[in-house]
């Protein structure tokens, strides 16, 4: 995450993942930036829908409303904004920057490790998504991926898992099983659920003690968001 991208159209959709499937503070939520330094790049840039209210307002009002303020009216693009307002419960927040040197690296899961005990659900919120086989871990851009050994950790600690990924440009359907195939060896873990939209994909890795209020709420985040969100159901058989 940049805070330059901060209330762009997957924010949106995010926090309203995060505040829905949350249960509103039911569960105890790490929030993992995995923040990186701004770029001045033009990602982010997709924000023409705060303009639009009547069409997307609807979808999550509260959300909407608080990024339509900061974005908008006040300026603002960082984190900060949504930390400090009272839209998504149960919610602490990891800010520290992550580096791409391995030992740096190595310091700052062990940190964000520490902070997220006790919590239900970790979400890791990379600027790309989960890492790629060009890039190892503490080589130069590794801090734009969390690692696959990262999530295994937190999961095998109890956490149930959602990671941000955004779409390469290959056949979504196909990504998102190869991402799935990826985490089928996970200890207990019966099924995971994929929500989409053009850009990006959240992957949810449910604790089996929490699937139940987690597909109760995927319901939500359907009736919600209709057809603007596909979410992809994925049994798992180990």
């Amino acid at each position: 995450m940049k805070n330059q991208y901060f209330g762009d159209i997957n924010d949106y959709l995010k926090y309203s993942l995060l505040r829905l499937l949350g249960g509103n503070g039911q569960l105890e939520i790490a929030i993992c930036w995995a923040l990186t330094e701004d770029d001045g790049g033009l990602n982010g840039q997709r924000i023409q829908y705060l303009e639009e209210p009547d069409t997307w307002g609807r979808y999550d009002a509260a959300i909407f409303w608080l990024l339509r303020e900061e974005v908008l009216r006040k300026g603002k693009r960082s984190v900060s904004a949504i930390e400090q307002a009272d839209v998504l419960k149960n919610c602490t927040y990891f800010g520290e920057i992550i580096r791409d040197e391995a030992n740096l690296r190595e310091s700052y899961f062990e940190a964000f490790f520490r902070f997220a005990e006790g919590a239900d659900f970790v979400f890791f919120d990379p600027d790309n998504g989960l890492n790629v086989k060009s890039v190892p871990r503490g080589g130069r851009g590794s801090s734009k991926y969390v690692y696959q050994e990262e999530i295994e950790s937190a999961y095998d600690s109890g956490h149930t898992i959602l990671l941000y990924q955004h779409f390469p440009r290959q056949p979504r359907d196909s990504f998102i099983e190869g991402m799935v195939e990826r985490f089928r060896p996970l200890e207990g873990m019966r099924r995971a659920i994929s929500y989409s939209s053009p850009y990006v994909v959240f992957l949810l890795l449910p604790q089996p003690r929490h699937e139940k209020l987690l597909l109760s709420k995927t319901k939500e985040v359907a009736r919600n968001w209709g057809n603007r969100i596909r979410i992809g159901n994925h049994p798992i058989s180990n």
